[in-house]
């Protein structure tokens, strides 16, 4: 390690701790918007700008909050602010902002105007949020966090600036001219890992969690064994070694038969409430998205008897709902959050919704997130810290290619909104609500969730996380198919895909499973696994295809 590489260690250490000094004081003062901000700007040094756009976000609801005195929380974060008349008030000290609170109007008595300080704070969070959903990718967010900023405050430089930059970018990303602020892409990729400071990751190579998870897998998969994987790594782009015979491989966990499984047979039969249905008044079970049954005299649904209109396919689900997330959301109007999406927001609407049934199982549960018993153990293909980083080097090469998907609406917005309606203080409750336990979360879901068509349109309108059936790793030329309708089921194929190879499973031999259309070519097959996996499928078949398909083309 050279100097410079020490220097900047050095220099992401203090900012850790700054981050956490702060955090710590967020959870002694929750209502503080000068502490979000504070935070925020640490997070942009880090190079986190989708958390800085997060804290800023709430810092600049915490700025209406000072400023009305009808709102929930105006008392209490019109306390914390008040803190701060006298100053010192670094954050403000900013381009065009500098020297702003030496002009802070007085009040009868000489008490500093906190409506007005409430108005300067919000100017920053404008600059902060527009700034960092920029570089998140997310233009349009940050054009229209642009707008509002410049509503109030029409010539401040900072917000002029990201504005023009705004323009620059997207022209350059769309290959056209922009016209209306509807032409601007709103969806960017931010960083996928285990933060630093995350300590709810468990480890799951132990022979504790092993033996947690082998004792759950009994009882849906007797012939079956979960054990440590040897994977080959995800690529981010093309590469020359498709013909290599030895790659770089990862550990994973993975699930291997412990008994010889015949072609045909059930491998696993898994349960799961991590469910999501898109659509409004649609005859889905609530809790595992089956379908319902007919209506009638012996029909075994069962309807919630606080929201009617919430309905179960069987008291066994109704009680399962009840024990564990339901409620959380009982007649909490959440139900139409999200639901009747256009067709090209339909994917993310069900992440979305898988993300708040998360939410309500650990607030019913009065756990953290990413302790829920269904998420904990899923391997979201998180990235390490240290790859991720931005070197500021004078060495330094191209950037990072961070791979999770992020849009302020779906990451940052209504998450929050869904909190707010299940009446969680999301002030009071940053310890299990933070943005990034949201994209912690998210990472878990993308490429382990499985989606169901709609047979009317095609749209994906069904969702569903099965813990265990995502923990058979992905392969293209699989030796189990799947069926899910209200419970996973796996298979053992009857033939493979590769040379119509016979199947069944051997002992010993690990469970392939296949979370795309394994019919596709191999280039969209790959595009499928950057998009959902975070980089370039790596099975034998990919690379074999790939290869093969290089070595026929012209020249």
């Amino acid at each position: 390690m050279d100097e410079s590489e020490e220097e900047v260690d050095t220099r992401i250490e203090s900012l850790l701790r700054q981050r956490q000094s702060l955090t710590d004081d967020l959870l002694a003062s929750p209502y503080d918007l000068v502490l979000y901000i504070r935070r925020a700007l640490v997070y942009s040094d880090l190079a986190y700008p989708d958390l800085a756009a997060g804290d800023a976000y709430r810092a600049l609801l915490l700025t209406d909050e000072v400023r009305d005195d009808s709102f929930e929380y105006h008392n209490q974060a019109l306390e914390a602010l008040t803190a701060y008349a006298d100053g010192p008030l670094d954050f403000l000290d900013h381009g065009s902002l500098a020297g702003s609170q030496s002009r802070l109007p007085d009040l009868e008595g000489g008490i500093k105007d906190m409506s007005a300080l409430a108005s300067l704070s919000s100017i920053r969070c404008y600059q902060i949020l527009s700034l960092s959903l920029l570089l998140c990718g997310c233009l349009r967010s940050a054009f229209n966090f642009c707008e509002r900023g410049l509503a109030i405050a029409p010539d401040n430089k900072e917000l002029l600036n990201t504005r023009g930059y705004i323009q620059t970018v997207a022209e350059r990303r769309t290959r056209k001219p922009i016209s209306s602020v509807n032409d601007l892409p709103d969806w960017g990729m931010v960083r996928r890992e285990v933060y630093p400071w995350n300590s709810y990751e468990p480890d799951r190579f132990s022979e504790e969690s092993l033996a947690v998870l082998n004792a759950r897998l009994t009882e849906i998969a007797p012939k079956c064994i979960i054990k440590v994987a040897e994977l080959p790594i995800l690529l981010g782009c093309p590469s020359r070694t498709d013909a290599y015979e030895i790659i770089p491989t990862c550990k994973q966990l993975g699930v291997f038969a412990k008994e010889d499984i015949a072609p045909g047979e059930v491998v696993l039969e898994e349960y799961s409430l991590v469910t999501a249905n898109n659509r409004l008044k649609e005859p889905v079970c609530d809790a595992c998205s089956g379908e319902l049954p007919p209506l009638g005299s012996d029909s075994t649904a069962v309807n919630c008897p606080e929201c009617y209109d919430t309905v179960f396919c069987t008291q066994y689900c109704f009680e399962q709902a009840q024990g564990l997330y339901h409620p959380a959301v009982c007649e909490k109007e959440v139900d139409s959050i999200a639901k009747d999406p256009d067709a090209k927001e339909a994917d993310e609407t069900l992440h979305l919704l898988l993300l708040a049934r998360v939410l309500a199982m650990a607030a019913h549960q009065e756990i953290h997130p990413l302790d829920v018993n269904q998420v904990k153990y899923i391997w979201g293909d998180f990235v390490s810290s240290k790859t991720n980083e931005i070197d500021l080097s004078p060495k330094a090469g191209p950037p990072p290619d961070w791979t999770l998907p992020f849009s302020f609406i779906y990451n940052i917005e209504t998450p929050l909104h869904i909190l707010e309606k299940m009446d969680i203080d999301i002030y009071a409750t940053l310890a299990n609500y933070d943005i990034w336990v949201f994209n912690t979360l998210y990472s878990k879901f993308r490429g382990t969730a499985s989606a169901r068509q709609n047979p009317r349109d095609g749209r994906p309108d069904v969702a569903a996380v099965h813990p265990f059936w995502c923990l058979a790793n992905h392969d293209c030329d699989p030796n189990v198919t799947w069926e899910w309708g209200g419970r996973m089921v796996l298979k053992a194929r009857e033939r493979r895909i590769v040379n119509n190879a016979p199947g069944g499973i051997k002992a010993g031999e690990e469970i392939l499973n296949h979370y795309c259309d394994i019919d596709l070519p191999v280039k969209q097959r790959r595009e499928w696994a950057r998009g959902s996996l975070g980089g370039w499928c790596m099975c034998r078949r990919c690379r074999e295809e790939a290869s093969s398909s290089q070595h026929n083309s012209p020249g």
